[in-house]
């Protein structure tokens, strides 16, 4: 039986790439299902890097992904956009297939992004809507849904 910090580690390696997730702390806190008992998140004292998805995948919050950007390997899944769409997408709006610069070779469907910069600075985190061979062909779509940009998060508006 597999304790939850190697199980996380096992689970980082295979969405990531091997060896990413070398760059995690030894102690990790996890926060666990009522109903199952399976584990729901995880972080490091009170800062949350992940969720997991009940796809399998894992949702990385901008803390996370800033710490795996630490292993050079990561990079392969982040994205970086052009100069012009860096404000738009920190405020957490979506990525379009036309300003992206760069991509990273572990982009798929489905499949979890970061946002960088060309000075690998975490700008946002989301989901990728196109394959790699679509990323630079579509003009008008939509490449990252983004979930969290640096300017959105902790902004939480009084109704």
């Amino acid at each position: 039986m597999l304790n939850p910090n190697e199980k996380i580690s096992y689970h980082i390696d295979a969405l990531f790439g091997k060896g990413v997730s070398n760059v995690l702390p030894r102690q990790l806190t996890f926060s666990y299902s009522r109903k199952t008992g399976r584990i729901k998140s995880f972080g490091i004292n009170d800062q949350l890097i992940g969720t997991l998805r009940s796809d399998g995948g894992i949702a990385l919050t901008i803390f996370g992904a800033s710490i795996l950007l630490n292993e050079s390997s990561f990079k392969q899944n982040c994205i970086i956009p052009k100069e012009e769409a860096l404000p738009f997408v920190s405020e957490g709006r979506s990525l379009f297939c036309k300003h992206v610069e760069w991509f990273g070779s572990n982009i798929n469907i489905g499949s979890e992004v970061v946002v960088i910069d060309k000075s690998d600075v975490v700008f946002a985190v989301g989901k990728s809507v196109v394959s790699q061979s679509q990323l630079l062909g579509r003009i008008g779509d939509v490449a990252v849904r983004v979930r969290e940009g640096i300017k959105s998060r902790g902004e939480q508006q009084n109704p």
